[in-house]
């Protein structure tokens, strides 16, 4: 059964950071693309940051030289690292898997809320 578990949410200031963790079970883990999204109120779910197993990363750009994402494969989990963050980047945040040239899953965990306010 798969399970995509997220955690490190939190409330923080514009320009603080947090630091996300996506816990994977019942997948081999290592070959997986991962990934996390995020959802805004009222906004559709957006790709923010991917990973490949060999460890090939992209961006979006609202996100690019802030956001970094990394993964532990002897620990399947996916993190997310997440600095300078502004108000815009508030959202409920999820990771989610592929298989390399696959589409991504219908699978979705909890998410976790990141809040950014003064």
């Amino acid at each position: 059964q798969v399970q995509l578990v997220e955690s490190g949410g939190g409330l923080v200031q514009p320009g603080g950071s947090l630091r996300l963790s996506c816990a994977a079970s019942g997948i081999i883990f290592s070959i997986y693309v991962m990934g996390w999204y995020r959802q805004a109120p009222g906004k559709q779910r957006e790709l923010v940051a991917s990973i490949t197993s060999g460890r090939i990363t992209n961006y979006a750009d609202s996100v690019k030289g802030r956001f970094t994402i990394s993964r532990d494969n002897a620990k399947n989990t996916v993190y997310l690292q997440m600095n300078s963050l502004k108000p815009e980047d508030t959202a409920v945040y999820y990771c989610n898997k592929r298989r390399p040239g696959g589409r991504w899953s219908d699978y979705w965990g909890q998410g976790t809320q990141v809040t950014v306010s003064s």
